[in-house]
């Protein structure tokens, strides 16, 4: 082409080259920033009732059967794998995460349960009732690390505590506004903010040992809640999500996603509650439900890691509230690989465990078992009373002619079947025992009228959640009694009615009616000796005198009786 030509195209190529320039400029349309969301996707996993339980616990009851279920190794693996599908994600627990728990966690005072949740990554821990079973002192270590004061460190290992952080709003230092832990924490999550508010139910002081509970004063669950609920929105936080150590019992135990006919404290404390709380996520009852009351979400994922609470709730990011909420149980199957980090701290325990676990203590020769429902009495509750009363009828330590054993202490049964390392069906070793009673409980022996007596097995049928069978006391060998069925029904219909379900005149000792007025030397363990269990009657005993732990005294009764067979004859004697 020559200059002539080129002067002429020139005009052309320049154009060409400035809307070549521009389009990659401006790039193509698909490249333009997206308009942003009007919501922020926020993802809670949750837990409740973990009791230590760091090795497979059971089943859980779905409407095609029983499911295998839990396990700290499957639980982990179960949250990290739904935590990383959303990295706006709280992991948070509804209390009773350590407590009444099986040998591996509860020979370490609970170091491991705490060290597996720090592995997980839980953000929060509502206290329950059980977090209180060896006192604050000790509940406040499991947050701020240190060795126990007693046995150290016995792992070997220093303890670091907790990572997540312990909420506790309705529980204050008595005489004080100020709560022993905090009573919410906010996570912000793409610029929206959540709370967390935290507590346990208000009636933990009757169902723990006093001594555990000594200077605090636990308040209403509603009334917290509501107060706490206006200091958010004055601090312009709206989405508010509550863990409360208080449940419900759903009338169809099957439907773990379902609600149908649910009943019991935590219908009331939701009815109760501001319309402002959106989501409450609950416990201590050991149900598996995901409901909906009074327009709110409500859930709880049974217990001891056999289900997580999976919950998607989308929150404005022009109002900040909770535009939408979904709940799903899901469980916790062993299906997955197995978490090498727990594995690996599973694995350091069982060694310093085992030499203890595996122990023979003793054996059977046929089971020793619970009743349904805590509301009857059972063998595995004869042998517990009658162990107690051995260890304290002689003179020297106590001199008891009556032992009382309360049945929410009996956690587990003696199986012929069961073989939990290298014993013969029907031996038993420290291991079954310590997990029949896992509480650690002293005995104490105690001066009681038979009037006294008598106001104690009334009281079976009064007092916290009241409902039939809660709390029937079994009994030691030579103590019967016998009671109205229909008597009893109409005093937990009717509060004013209590007091009239046992006709002291049929309060026996080895056969002879016992005196109202005639004094009694009584064992029960500490738990109960000082007003657990809503059973006052029991802190009118005098002249006190400190006994054996219970599991040193049922291990005594096993070396002593062995091989032990049922007593089948029923002690407590129900009427129509």
């Amino acid at each position: 082409m020559n200059l002539r030509s080129l002067r002429r195209f020139l005009p052309v190529l320049l154009l060409a080259a400035m809307m070549v320039m521009l389009i990659f400029a401006i790039g193509p349309a698909s490249a333009a920033p997206k308009p942003q969301a009007t919501t922020v996707p926020v993802q809670i996993l949750a837990v409740n009732d973990f009791h230590g339980a760091l090795m497979p616990p059971g089943t859980i009851s779905t409407p095609s059967g029983n499911v295998n279920a839990g396990g700290a190794e499957y639980l982990a693996t179960w949250i990290k794998t739904m935590k990383a599908q959303n990295p706006k994600t709280a992991v948070v627990s509804a209390g009773d995460m350590i407590g009444a728990t099986p040998l591996l966690s509860a020979l370490f005072h609970d170091e491991p349960a705490v060290e597996v949740f720090n592995e997980i990554g839980l953000d929060f821990n509502a206290v329950g009732n059980h977090e209180f079973d060896e006192g604050l002192a000790e509940l406040l270590r499991m947050q701020q690390g240190g060795c126990h004061p007693v046995d150290g460190c016995a792992d070997g290992d220093p303890f670091e505590g907790a990572d997540f952080r312990y909420l506790a709003a309705n529980v204050f230092y008595e005489g004080t506004n100020r709560t022993i832990f905090p009573a919410y924490r906010v996570m912000t999550f793409s610029g929206v903010k959540v709370a967390f508010i935290g507590m346990t139910l208000e009636g933990t002081p009757g169902i723990v040992s006093p001594s555990g509970v000594a200077g605090l004063q636990f308040k209403d669950e509603a009334d917290t809640v509501n107060r706490l609920v206006g200091v958010l929105k004055s601090k312009g936080i709206k989405a508010v999500v509550v863990l409360v150590h208080e449940g419900g019992y759903p009338a169809v135990a099957t439907e773990y996603n379902g609600c149908s006919g649910i009943s019991g404290p935590i219908v009331d404390i939701v009815e109760r509650t501001r319309d402002d709380v959106d989501l409450f996520i609950t416990g201590h009852t050991h149900q598996a439900y995901n409901c909906v009351i009074d327009g709110r979400v409500v859930t709880s994922a049974a217990s001891n890691g056999r289900l997580v609470t999976r919950i998607n709730m989308e929150v404005s990011r022009k109002t900040k509230d909770v535009t939408s909420i979904s709940a799903e149980n899901v469980i916790v199957t062993q299906d997955v690989a197995k978490d090498p980090a727990i594995t690996a701290l599973i694995t350091k325990y069982n060694v310093f465990a085992a030499p203890l676990a595996n122990r023979i203590v003793g054996s059977i020769t046929a089971d020793f078992v619970r009743g349904a429902t805590r509301g009857v009495e059972s063998n595995i509750g004869r042998l517990i009373a009658d162990a107690m009363l051995d260890a304290t009828d002689d003179p020297d330590n106590g001199n008891a002619q009556i032992a009382f054993m309360n049945p929410g202490g009996i956690r587990e049964d003696f199986l012929v079947s069961d073989i939990y390392g290298t014993e013969a069906p029907g031996e038993v070793t420290f291991g079954e025992m310590f997990a029949v009673q896992p509480f650690g409980n002293a005995m104490v022996t105690m001066d009681m009228t038979g009037t006294q007596i008598d106001m104690a097995l009334e009281q079976q049928w009064i007092g916290v959640n009241p409902v039939p069978g809660n709390k029937l006391l079994q009994v030691s060998e030579g103590f019967t009694y016998s009671y109205s069925a229909a008597d009893a029904a109409a005093a937990i219909a009717n509060p004013s009615q209590a007091g009239n379900v046992v006709d002291i005149a049929d309060i026996m000792l080895n056969g002879v009616p016992i005196d109202p007025n005639g004094v009694y030397r009584v064992t029960v363990n500490s738990f109960i000796a000082d007003g657990g269990d809503q059973f006052p009657a029991f802190l009118l005993g005098t002249n006190r005198l400190g006994g054996a732990v219970d599991t040193d005294a049922l291990e005594a009764y096993f070396l002593a009786h062995s091989p032990l067979t049922p007593d089948p004859a029923p002690r407590i004697i129900v009427l129509p």
